[in-house]
Formats: structure tokens, C-alpha cells, sequence
């Protein structure tokens, strides 16, 4: 998978793992890891999947419905991706934090539904439910992030209720931040992601 590393300030042992919207690119959330955490490590991944030459990590059959086959084979494709990347660059596979944007939170979702932790917590951005009628594996205060948009058009209100719910009863330990916002990503939110990532990640 195409892809950005940059490591990290010696001595800091956390990896931000950066997800995509549909047709950005590995250069579109830098910004915001900067704004999250400066000093992380950074590996920001280019989805696989061309959608009339936007670049997105899984397929879909229309707007809001997902091609669940492939929504399970890119899952693993990414899983298999991260392993291989920590490897690569000699990061801690166990401190990656998933940073994603609409679909990029679906795919981070999506990897949070399917397997066993892997990862550290994970910051979603406008996400929505990544697959139905399925049993997650234990969440254990695993910690979550999402930033929503009360007047979003693509994930309306329900679908993040929906996520917050089901990641929950998994054992998960969820924020919810609501923008009086649509789909588009705000300051605000990404202070609010930032002020939970210090909390949960880093220990302050």
C-alpha cells in the first residue's frame, strides 16, 4: 500500500496511523496528526481502491452501502499491512493509534469489528456502523473517539448512536463529540480528538 513514514521524536513511543476520506490521498490528514500529537510517529496509508479515480479503502455498491466482501478483504489487507510496516520501521505495533476520515474511520472501524486489538485506540472522524450482525471481539476499555456532525448528510445522527452503542456493549470505553456541523472536519473537534488522545494515550 502506498504510504508515508515518518518517524517519530526519540524516545516517544506512540504511532499515529492515518486514514483517508474518499479521494484524498496519504497527504491529507498530516496537518492533523501535527495537531494531534507532534512528536508520534507517523504512517499515513493510501487506500487501494479506485472509485472513478478517487482513492478509497474499500468498495461500495452505492453511497452509504458498503461491499461488505470487500470491506472484509481490505480489513485484513490493512491488518497484514500494519504488522508488515512495524517490522519496516522498527515501531511499537502495540502503541498505533488509527486516525480516520469518513471512509478512512470506516476501514479503522472496520479493523476494531474484525480483529483482536489491533490497536492502541483509535480516533474516528465522521465514521459510520461497519458491518451489522456480526459479534466483536472484546473491547475492554479499549478507547474510542468520535467526532460527528449533527447535520452530517453522509453518517446521519443515527449511525454514529448505531457505532457508539454496539463499540460499548463490546467493552469499549466512547466519547462522542457532536459539531453543529455537516460532514466537513472542524477545529474544533480536532481539539476536542486531541484533548482525549492526551488523556487516554499518552497518560496526562
Amino acid at each position: 500500500m502506498k504510504n508515508i513514514f515518518k518517524q517519530g521524536t526519540k524516545g516517544h513511543d506512540q504511532t499515529l496511523l492515518l486514514l483517508h476520506g474518499t479521494g484524498g490521498d496519504e497527504q491529507d490528514l498530516l496537518p492533523i496528526a501535527e495537531m494531534i500529537d507532534p512528536n508520534a510517529s507517523v504512517l499515513s496509508v493510501r487506500g487501494n481502491v479506485d472509485e472513478n479515480g478517487m482513492n478509497r479503502f474499500f468498495r461500495r455498491l452505492a453511497e452509504g452501502v458498503f461491499d461488505e466482501e470487500d470491506l472484509i478483504f481490505r480489513t485484513k489487507e490493512l491488518q497484514d499491512f500494519i504488522n508488515d510496516a512495524a517490522k519496516e520501521h522498527g515501531f511499537d505495533r502495540d502503541k498505533v493509534t488509527a486516525v480516520g476520515y469518513s471512509n478512512g474511520a470506516n476501514i479503522a472501524a472496520s479493523l476494531v469489528y474484525h480483529f483482536e486489538k489491533p490497536l492502541n485506540g483509535a480516533v474516528l472522524l465522521h465514521p459510520m456502523v461497519p458491518r451489522r450482525g456480526i459479534e466483536l471481539p472484546k473491547l475492554e476499555k479499549f478507547p474510542v473517539f468520535i467526532g460527528a456532525g449533527s447535520n452530517d448528510p453522509i453518517c446521519p445522527p443515527e449511525e454514529t448512536d448505531e457505532l457508539e452503542k454496539t463499540l460499548s456493549e463490546a467493552g469499549a470505553s466512547v466519547e462522542v463529540f457532536w459539531a453543529n456541523q455537516g460532514h466537513q472536519l472542524t477545529r474544533e473537534e480536532i481539539d476536542h480528538a486531541k484533548e482525549w488522545y492526551d488523556k487516554n494515550m499518552k497518560g496526562e
